[in-house]
């Protein structure tokens, strides 16, 4: 009787405890599928506003724009829809006025001589404010000003600063016994002005990633920098420069994009004139777009796309120049 009992105890065969674990693992496995599915989702959830939003307000405004520059659109076909097919006619228009080659060099001027200088003036800034004197940070705030200020304000103020019988500037040249400046209304010097006035209003951007792309520098490079003997000048020029390539090189970036699509400034303070002293491609393309009254739809919107695809080939250079530092 004890040894039938026994038997009847006898544990679960080989064959049902690897079923059993099979099922287990299944049961497992298909709880990790479950979860991943449900990561997937939400993660997609979260992405949705942004996809949608980038549709909407990027993709959407490029097809657009080069929908525009395909075709031979007039107020009644912009309008009712129906503009002609005419390839890459209106890039031919363009590239054919006598206005593209001034407004072309003043856009390269106008936007390397602002970056130039505006990463020149950053730096200095930034570097004299990493060195944590007294009120450093609120100096620092009120270098932020013109950064803050709306364009409209600060194209305004530029404006009057340089008009030329009202202007404070011309009014310290007179003071000084120096001949007044046709600032805003002199072919030559229409496009310095309104350079000038671009570059205030950018030295704020850079010196703020510029001074953020400094703290990340350990102090203890110029600490041994100190001891071997190292200047000012050397450790700016072996350690600082160095390591802010990469943050030096963002800068730029984004300042030369930026710059680029300048026109709200340039439109407020000379409208691209006097005639076409001061004219870019951005203001170009506002005054084939709307300046007029048959305004071209299609040459107008050409001009933008040559503008996006010169900040494309810039950024794509960027993007080769880090892979190579990477690599």
């Amino acid at each position: 009787m004890t040894t039938a009992r026994a038997a009847h105890r006898s544990p679960r065969s080989p064959v049902k405890l690897a079923a059993t674990g099979t099922d287990d693992r299944t049961d497992a496995s298909a709880f990790r599928r479950r979860q991943r599915r449900r990561s997937r989702l939400t993660a997609l959830a979260f992405l949705a506003p942004l996809a949608l939003y980038l549709a909407a307000f990027y993709a959407y405004p490029l097809y657009r724009n080069l929908d525009l520059s395909l075709r031979d659109y007039t107020v009644r076909s912009f309008v009712a829809g129906d503009a002609p097919f005419s390839g890459l006619d209106n890039f031919r228009t363009v590239l054919d006025d006598p206005t593209f080659g001034p407004a072309m060099r003043h856009t390269m001027i106008f936007t390397f001589v602002s970056i130039v200088f505006q990463y020149a003036a950053g730096l200095a800034l930034a570097v004299f404010f990493n060195r944590h004197f007294r009120l450093a940070g609120t100096l620092r705030a009120l270098f932020l000003i013109p950064w803050l200020l709306p364009l409209i304000v600060s194209a305004s103020t530029w404006s009057w600063m340089l008009n030329s019988e009202s202007g404070v500037l011309n009014y310290a040249l007179h003071l000084a016994g120096v001949a007044p400046v046709n600032w805003l209304d002199s072919p030559h010097w229409a496009l310095t002005s309104v350079i000038i006035a671009n570059i205030w209003i950018g030295i704020p951007f850079n010196l703020v990633i510029l001074y953020s792309g400094l703290q990340n520098i350990p102090g203890e490079l110029y600490e041994a920098a100190s001891l071997d003997g190292a200047s000012s000048w050397q450790q700016f020029r072996r350690i600082t420069f160095p390591l802010l390539r990469p943050v030096s090189a963002i800068t730029l970036l984004l300042g030369l994009v930026y710059t680029l699509k300048v026109f709200d400034l340039i439109w407020i303070m000379t409208k691209g004139g006097p005639g076409d002293a001061s004219s870019t491609l951005a203001t170009w393309s506002y005054q084939l777009g709307f300046g007029t009254l048959l305004p071209k739809f299609g040459p107008g919107a050409a001009v933008g796309n040559i503008l996006i695809l010169i900040a494309l080939v810039f950024g794509l250079l960027y993007i080769r120049v880090q892979r190579r530092q990477e690599a």
